[in-house]
């Protein structure tokens, strides 16, 4: 009996989704892919997740596409597109937490930016093989790294294909944290809870209008705000509810500063 390709958790709000072919380091098959597009399409659309944390079974996220696929030593599904992945991932309406749990290889790297940020375990290590293997990136790379850590860095890596350690993605701003291994999961989990606890329609057109403004120029994007916090402001909030929250806020302070 095969097993499944994704794995899907759910605690309370939040749901795990787990790259599941540690034989073969997570490679990107047709199969796999497809099952990542169908498990993404299905959780954006269920009411009862807010949060969507993405990680790999074993050694690696995932090492990119299947190499033996992509050669014919093995045969393939009928595929999505490249676009498919990268936008049903890259337009997901929800949070999704990228944890780094090992390698991020091509492909690979491509599905980790695709995620609204990356908390690394101190075994990750990335690397930008396009230019090796010959083929051009079709997930966004090209343009998503330069943005995150520099162009300079960005055609560093991608014109190398040098492997960068998780420390070195850190102090670059490509992930926000390194953390030990056993506790990539147990980091992950908290911060998804501590964005649950935020205003869920508020928290949705937060992370909308960042990733329109990220798209396009400073003017536009706080044209984008403006336009947005307008259309927010005009929905009725009830007095009591903001105190509650400016409440809850407060003593949430209270207890990070203690």
């Amino acid at each position: 009996m095969k097993h499944p390709l994704v794995l899907v958790t759910q605690h309370e709000n939040i749901a795990t989704v787990t790259l599941n072919r540690p034989e073969a380091l997570n490679a990107l098959s047709t199969a796999l892919r497809n099952q990542i597009a169908h498990v993404f399409a299905a959780l954006e659309q269920d009411p009862a997740v807010e949060v969507v944390i993405l990680t790999g079974a074993g050694r690696a996220f995932t090492v990119g596409l299947d190499l033996k696929e992509l050669g014919g030593e093995i045969a393939a599904e009928t595929s999505l597109t490249s676009e498919d992945l990268s936008k049903i991932i890259g337009a997901m309406s929800k949070p999704v937490i990228g944890a780094i749990n090992g390698f991020a290889i091509t492909g690979g790297f491509e599905i980790a930016l695709m995620c609204d940020f990356l908390i690394a375990s101190e075994n990750a290590k990335f690397a930008d093989t396009h230019a090796r293997v010959g083929v051009v990136p079709g997930w966004g790379l090209s343009q998503r790294l330069p943005r995150l850590i520099g162009i300079n860095r960005a055609k560093e890596l991608s014109l190398t294909g040098n492997y960068l350690d998780a420390e070195t993605a850190c102090a670059w701003g490509l992930v926000n944290r390194v953390v030990a291994a056993e506790a990539l999961m147990t980091t992950c989990r908290q911060l998804a809870r501590d964005i649950t606890t935020t205003d869920r329609r508020t928290r949705k057109t937060i992370k909308k209008i960042m990733d329109q403004g990220w798209a396009t120029t400073l003017e536009n994007g706080i044209e984008i705000e403006l336009e947005a916090s307008r259309a927010h402001s005009k929905e009725e909030v009830r007095s009591e509810k903001v105190a509650a929250r400016r409440a809850a806020i407060q003593d949430r302070g209270r207890n990070q500063a203690g």
